[in-house]
């Protein structure tokens, strides 16, 4: 009998054994469905808040989410409502399996499910059903070997991605932006207990289509909070007396023409950061709506702010509304429509010409009839107002002045210099020609604001960018700082428009395309540049639109919405020519290049240094060789004058100051060149 006892527990032993073993076999052998899902792909402002978010393929919001994103007090509420072993179970909980069964026997129906929370993920991540045994066994199944494989913490962030929240909502994220419209980092109680509530009937429970039930669910698990002590009664009895949402909030969609942008240029990317400033960005949004409220629906705007300081683009607003409604073209984003720039482009052609020493803001300039073989340029009102100050010329978009100084510099240095900016001008043709300074060429938005923040910048180049991981490395100087320094003192002379009111000064420039198609107003302060254009995306004329009465009020708004305070601009450089008319030097004291260009004269050349030249310093300074000048020169170093009176075509200028000059020379009939030259 002994014997026979003792084999029955060696029996039941390796019956045991061969159970287990065979038991985890099945666990082992199971094969896991895919973990991993298509996430939103998601647009963030430079603070990492969110500007946009796209459906996946199949239409549902499903948003990427980790555990440090969400409230805890949620996650606690989660588990003591679903699940309160579920740190301590190894993916199935036999005590509530038993609770489950016995009271569905007794009270003939189903009082509470036995399934943990990752049953639960099991079943999410295979679409499988709740009420079929098979279906459950499965779910046991898949559940033990996810405990096996991957850590509680990521069971719990997959349930909290995909989790049904009705309707196309998946996962916390998507369900606390459209029924809260807040990230879910920070919830109330009644926000939580409702989001732990959702799930269970996502339907049923909908807040847009069942408020009343979602409400009363709500509450469920406030009290329930209560009872297992996750909260405390007051607080439970403060929760149910929040209202709960009754609807549906869209998603954000801000910036939405640079998030489409961003979107297709990396379209692996499932997060974007861009520099944009969100409150800004939304600010002026609502303002390009406000300004084309009554306006004709075909017309359009777009603004843009940077900050010229680090090249970033804080604001891009392409249109006065991402919709077609109306009429209205608001899909198309026309911060990248190439359009004549009108007279925008010059400031820069005379940054140009301060920095090579062919005119001063004190020069004298002939606003006066001239013919450049064809081309006849003439100002926007039709008049001449004969000599006048180079200043005076500038302020007032005079086109015969500007003309001239192109056509002494050449189209084409005026063209090399836009592309070093970092604008992509557009030219008909292939071919430059004087009228490019009146705005014969094609400019974007952008390109525009590429060239004013060079200028805003004492004539330093940066790379505007609007994406976090895009370089900060600034480019060489494209001008002197006194030359940038003088455009900006004299387009901040310019009076702003009535309506905009004295609120800081602002170095500014309007344009009017040909046909009065585009309005332009672009101008910066201390820190910023505004850019503004107005018109109709298809480029028909918008009849009395000027860039001063439409335009400018526009940007003048936008500084006051940006800016906590007046950003001063910046004082005088030190090698600023700060002089009247009369003290010039004589070649600076009338501008009479162009004609002594068109009367066949050969132009000086400085045949030494060469542009470009890298040169030891020498404490003697550095030597020039000229050649078809007339003497007396007047060499300029940065915009400064070095040495006057000089003649001969040999002489050593007093420069020894290490690092990039440009070095200008100008003989006795105002013609001149320029170099730029490293001394090392």
């Amino acid at each position: 009998m002994r014997r026979v006892g003792l084999f029955l527990v060696v029996a039941l032993m390796f019956g045991a054994a061969a159970v287990r073993d065979g038991f985890d076999r099945w666990v082992a052998t199971t094969e896991l469905p895919l973990l991993v899902h298509e996430i939103s792909t998601e647009v963030r402002d430079r603070d990492g808040d969110l500007l946009r978010a796209y459906t996946v393929e199949d239409g549902r919001w499903r948003l990427a989410v980790s555990l440090d994103q969400v409230d805890p007090r949620f996650l606690e509420m989660l588990i003591a409502y679903e699940d309160k072993r579920f740190y301590r179970h190894a993916g199935v909980d036999p005590i509530a399996m038993i609770r489950a069964v016995g009271q569905a026997i007794w009270n003939g129906r189903v009082i509470s499910g036995g399934s943990t929370l990752t049953m639960q993920v099991a079943r999410l991540l295979e679409d499988s059903g709740t009420g079929r045994l098979r279906g459950k066994l499965r779910q046991i199944r898949v559940a033990l070997k996810l405990e096996r494989e991957v850590s509680k913490d990521r069971i719990l962030s997959i349930y909290l991605r995909i989790a049904p929240y009705g309707g196309n909502l998946e996962g916390i994220r998507a369900a606390s932006l459209a029924y809260m419209g807040k990230e879910p980092y920070r919830l109330t109680p009644a926000e939580a207990a409702l989001l732990v509530a959702l799930p269970q009937a996502p339907e049923s429970r909908r807040p847009d289509r069942r408020p009343d039930a979602a409400h009363i669910a709500r509450d469920r698990v406030l009290m329930r909070m209560v009872k297992d002590r996750v909260i405390d009664r007051d607080t439970a009895l403060a929760a149910v007396r929040d209202p709960s949402p009754r609807g549906r909030l869209p998603f954000p969609k801000v910036a939405p023409h640079l998030s489409d942008r961003a979107r297709s240029a990396e379209p692996s990317l499932v997060q974007h950061g861009l520099t944009i400033d969100g409150a800004m960005q939304r600010a002026l949004e609502d303002l390009a709506a406000r300004v084309l409220a009554g306006r004709d629906p075909t017309e359009s705007i777009a603004l843009m702010v940077a900050d010229h300081q680090t090249g970033e683009v804080l604001a891009s607003v392409g249109s006065g509304g991402y919709s077609s409604e109306a009429g209205r073209p608001g899909f198309v984003d026309m911060t990248t429509a190439v359009r004549s720039p009108g007279s925008t482009l010059k400031p820069l052609v005379y940054g140009l010409a301060f920095d090579r020493g062919l005119v001063h803001p004190e020069t004298l300039i002939s606003d006066t009839p001239v013919q450049f073989g064809r081309y006849a340029p003439q100002n926007f009102d039709g008049q001449f107002r004969g000599e006048l100050r180079v200043s005076e010329a500038l302020q007032l978009s005079l086109n015969v002045p500007v003309v001239r100084l192109v056509d002494a510099m050449g189209p084409a240095h005026l063209m090399a210099a836009l592309r070093a900016t970092g604008a992509d001008p557009d030219l008909p043709g292939g071919q430059p020609g004087l009228a490019v300074a009146l705005g014969g060429v094609g400019m974007t938005l952008r390109d525009l604001m590429a060239v004013y923040t060079t200028l805003a910048r004492g004539g330093d180049v940066i790379p505007l960018r609007w994406r976090h991981s895009q370089s900060t490395a600034t480019g060489k100087a494209l001008m002197g700082r006194a030359a940038a320094w003088q455009v900006g003192h004299v387009l901040a002379g310019i009076r702003p428009p009535a309506a905009a009111g004295p609120k800081g000064r602002v170095a500014f420039k309007t344009g009017t395309s040909y046909g009065h198609r585009d309005a332009w107003a672009i101008g910066w302060d201390g820190r910023y540049v505004v850019g503004v254009w107005m018109g109709r995306p298809d480029g028909t004329p918008v009849p009395g639109a000027f860039g001063g009465s439409l335009a400018a009020p526009v940007m003048f708004e936008t500084f006051d919405r940006v800016r906590v305070r007046a950003e001063p601009l910046p004082p005088p450089p030190p090698e600023a020519l700060l002089l009247a008319n009369a003290a010039l030097p004589p070649p600076l004291r009338a501008f009479r290049g162009a004609a002594n260009l068109r009367n066949g004269g050969p132009r000086l050349e400085l045949q030494f240094p060469p542009d470009g030249a890298q040169l030891l310093a020498d404490a003697g300074g550095v030597p020039l060789r000229l050649r078809h000048g007339q003497a007396p020169y007047t060499v300029l170093a940065n915009g400064a004058v070095l040495a006057s009176g000089l003649r001969g075509d040999r002489f050593v200028i007093p420069l020894t100051e290490l690092g990039f000059s440009d070095i200008s020379v100008i003989d006795s009939a105002g013609k001149s060149d320029s170099v730029l030259i490293e001394l090392r």
